[in-house]
């Protein structure tokens, strides 16, 4: 059981750090269109896109990421107390 939740939490942990390097990747340009750019973007994208949908952004700064990454880390947070739980 404990192995499960390990990996279920480095699950988490790896595409939050999917995520960050997403976000950065916007800032090069052309890096996006790349082949690893365009596998981050089938990855990360459908779960922006929930987020998308309800904060609109603002000017030329997009906070919808930030919010999904949050999200993502209360999650996370709230499988580890129920891990704890269980324990």
């Amino acid at each position: 059981m404990q192995e499960i939740f390990q990996i279920i939490n480095m699950a988490f942990t790896v595409y939050t750090f999917a995520l960050i390097i997403y976000i950065f990747m916007s800032w090069f340009p052309g890096a996006r269109e790349s082949a690893f750019g365009e596998v981050l973007t089938k990855i990360c994208e459908p779960y922006l896109e929930v987020f998308r949908k309800f904060i609109p952004p603002l000017g030329m700064i997009d906070l919808s990421p930030i919010v999904a990454i949050i999200v993502l880390k209360f999650a996370q947070g709230g499988l580890q107390q129920l891990y704890w739980m269980l324990i």
